[in-house]
């Protein structure tokens, strides 16, 4: 299949995932314009199929639609993220309590073999791969528990952090380490669901206590480049 094939066979899901990653893997930064036609273009759609998207996009709060001022990436309050990681902590917490008595084999090697790769990109310092797998851990997390409405929640919360990691975290701060994740699993592993719970909370306050509403906003590549086909 060519180029121009796929382009014509591409949905509004496609659409509406590619922005959602270019989103949650900070490629495009907080207050960030969507131009509808910019868009249209990029994925040889109508104008009509875009505004459907953003409208989808708005609804599930990563972006915000402002009258006769167009499409724009939500730029969270510090109180919006606390609520965020609140939300976060009550939901993953109940993800790995409950993998402590379900996973099997093949979910623990698959947890492992994900903080392999992490280690891997921050080993290469691959940046964008190693944010991409550390929310990607999250979510293994909330697939092996086999809980379809926290795992719905969750990605909406993994991609709402990353625009506030986007616009608050420290510039001299790494995001949070492959050994962490590594102390999540062991504890899951181990079937210790007091430990898992304990290493969960701490592993999440440590990336909300790298806030810093001093920071500047991050400044977004140009939007062909990020979600051209």
């Amino acid at each position: 299949m060519d180029a121009e094939t796929a382009k014509r066979q591409i949905t509004d899901q496609h659409i509406y995932e590619k922005i959602w990653n270019a989103i949650a893997e900070r490629q495009v930064g907080p207050g960030t314009r969507l131009k509808e036609e910019q868009l249209a273009e990029i994925f040889s759609v109508s104008r009509a199929r875009v505004r459907q998207v953003l409208q989808n996009l708005a609804r599930d709060g990563l972006i915000t639609l402002i009258p006769n001022r167009g499409a724009f990436v939500s730029t969270p309050s510090i109180e919006e993220a606390r609520d965020v990681f609140f939300a976060r902590r009550t939901i993953e917490e109940r993800l790995v309590e409950r993998l402590c008595s379900t996973i099997g084999a093949d979910g623990i090697e698959r947890l492992r073999n994900h903080v392999d790769q992490e280690r891997k990109a921050h080993s290469s310092g691959d940046v964008a791969t190693a944010i991409r797998l550390s929310g990607a851990f999250h979510m293994l997390i909330a697939e092996l528990a086999q809980s379809q409405i926290l795992a719905g929640l969750l990605r909406d919360l993994v991609s709402r952090t990353s625009l506030i990691m986007a616009m608050y975290q420290q510039k001299d701060v790494l995001n949070c380490g492959p050994d962490e994740h590594a102390a999540i699993v062991e504890s899951i592993t181990n079937r210790d669901a007091k430990k898992a719970l304990a290493v969960m909370h701490h592993h999440l306050a440590h990336i909300e206590n790298q806030l810093d509403l001093e920071s500047e906003r991050v400044m977004a590549r140009d939007l062909e480049d990020i979600l051209g086909l």
